[in-house]
């Protein structure tokens, strides 16, 4: 996957690009929950703004169709279908879930889009403050997997093999946007362009006079040293910040595959990969595998 063969892996980490110079610009806008933010460097601020607005386009295409939280969305109108039925995916999510299976696989399932039933039931828990009922747990856990989803190329479709399938590309989707919003970048000729995304960031060439970008890291332990990135993508994911206490257990966010409840042992770890896309998912399914 990584060009260089290689992946790195830092622990407790949130992530903070820092860069300036006379030549940059900055843009920034709130979506999927999380402030995207991008730096691009050119002497040509017109230029700069065209490829921002059809950048910020492309990634809310991909929230339109690939979120989980808006209701009418194309990745949330399957699980309202029958199941063990194919169902033609659009041309912008199909390659969105190819890229998610491709990781599930990887990762043995330690990553994986189909947790949705999980996701949806954990996220109830965490208003209720309150764990699930083993019913309702056991169900989510048999709608669940990556091997119960099946992806046909020939014919853009999906199809869930057991009832009450759900999809949830929350561990991968802002790497995806991001990717996507560099290569706009690069498309119009500035790849001098950061975007960072919550605890993602995705870098194309180095800022003028450089040659890498240096991405400082903050820790609650240790200091880290910086990393520094050319063509290249960072994600830390852990809960650092997100995090809820029930009955005195603390749980995560993020959903443990094996069990359908947060990560009961604090685990953070920090991805460096050739995408955003691979790096957002490997960080997650590092979590999963440490917890």
């Amino acid at each position: 996957m990584n060009r260089r063969s290689t992946l790195k892996i830092l622990c407790g980490a949130t992530l903070l690009p820092s860069v300036a110079s006379a030549s940059e610009f900055a843009f920034e806008r709130p979506l999927m929950g999380t402030l995207f933010k991008i730096k691009t460097h050119t002497e040509d601020h017109e230029l700069a703004e065209k490829a921002n607005t059809e950048a910020f386009a492309t990634a809310e295409n991909f929230n339109s169709v690939a979120s989980d939280y808006i209701a009418d969305s194309e990745l949330l109108s399957f699980s309202k279908l029958p199941h063990g039925k194919p169902q033609r995916v659009s041309k912008t999510l199909f390659p969105l879930l190819l890229q998610a299976q491709h990781f599930a696989r990887m990762t043995k399932g330690n990553f994986d889009p189909t947790l949705g039933p999980m996701t949806k039931l954990w996220r109830e828990s965490r208003r209720r403050k309150s764990l699930p009922s083993s019913e309702k747990l056991a169900a989510a856990l048999a709608a669940s997997g990556y091997q119960k989803l099946i992806l046909n190329e020939v014919n853009r479709s999906l199809t869930f093999t057991v009832p009450a399938m759900r999809l949830d590309l929350g561990g991968i989707a802002k790497g995806q946007a991001a990717d996507a919003m560099l290569a706009v970048f690069e498309k119009h000729g500035l790849p001098r362009t950061s975007i960072t995304c919550g605890g993602d960031v995705r870098v194309g060439g180095p800022p003028p006079g450089k040659d890498h970008w240096t991405i400082a890291i903050k820790t609650t332990g240790e200091p880290k040293p910086p990393v520094e990135l050319v063509n290249e993508a960072v994600s830390t994911s852990g809960d650092l910040h997100q995090f809820i206490e029930i009955s005195r257990k603390r749980y995560s966010h993020i959903i443990d595959p094996r069990t359908g409840l947060g990560l009961t042992e604090s685990s953070t770890a920090t991805i460096v990969a050739e995408t955003s896309a691979a790096a957002d998912a490997l960080a997650t399914a590092a979590c999963v595998n440490r917890g």
